[in-house]
């Protein structure tokens, strides 16, 4: 087989909007953003916390969520398998196999990264806007909500390396999803699947998607960076 062949077909499959692949391509896209969405709303101001104030279990939140950076991926998503499956103590919820799974997975994949990035961010304004706080006595709720407004921009970038980790993901979501055709095959399960059954067009056309998508993300990485930068911030 020439290889360019599955090249001049998978840029037909794109160009046609091919129902399967465009199909792949939404539920992938919907699935991550989902997971980034819920990682930022809980991470953000959990980093917020960590950075302004010393609390009770602080240590161990920070133990953990660090921990949870270097899990193995197929390690969380046998740990939730085990969680959701019908034997498992969430059995009852029935999601396995289910894109709420996959979501779940990517979540716990991503939300230490949301934390961890978040904290740094958070710390370096702590520091420069600790004495005005002290001064006028805010509340921790009225704090975390002033670092979160001020580091609005920045927290832009941890948005976009959240959602680089969550749709390059495949050893989770394969387990808790088991790649079922039109129900939870993600491009990343996709592109494995189908270089595995000999459907190279296939394969490279998710993976130019991927690739292109990887290129947006850094593209707007590099922007927001050159505006905080504009803006007097270091990074």
């Amino acid at each position: 087989m020439d290889i360019l062949s599955p090249f001049q077909i998978a840029l037909s499959l794109l160009v046609s909007f091919e129902p399967e692949l465009m199909g792949i391509i939404g539920l992938s896209l919907g699935v991550s953003l989902t997971a980034v969405g819920i990682s930022l709303v809980i991470g953000l101001p959990l980093g917020a916390l960590l950075a302004a104030y010393r609390f009770p279990g602080r240590g161990a939140i920070i133990v953990i969520s660090n921990t949870f950076l270097g899990m193995p991926p197929v390690v969380v998503g046998l740990v939730i398998y085990l969680l959701v499956s019908r034997a498992g103590p969430f059995g009852f919820l029935g999601i396995l196999y289910t894109p709420a799974a996959m979501m779940l997975a990517q979540t716990i994949l991503v939300l230490p990264i949301a934390i961890a990035l978040s904290r740094q961010v958070f710390e370096a304004l702590n520091a420069e806007y600790a004495p005005l706080f002290r001064s006028i006595g805010p509340s921790q709720f009225r704090g975390i909500a002033s670092l979160v407004s001020e580091a609005r921009i920045s927290l832009i970038t941890i948005g976009l390396a959240c959602f680089g980790r969550a749709i390059s993901e495949v050893g989770a979501v394969m387990i808790v999803g088991g790649n079922i055709r039109h129900s939870t095959r993600v491009m990343t399960t996709s592109i494995a699947q189908a270089t595995s059954m000999g459907e190279l067009a296939l394969a490279v056309a998710l993976g130019i998607v991927l690739l292109l998508v990887a290129l947006i993300v850094n593209i707007l990485t590099q922007i927001v960076r050159g505006r905080l930068q504009d803006h007097g911030y270091e990074l």
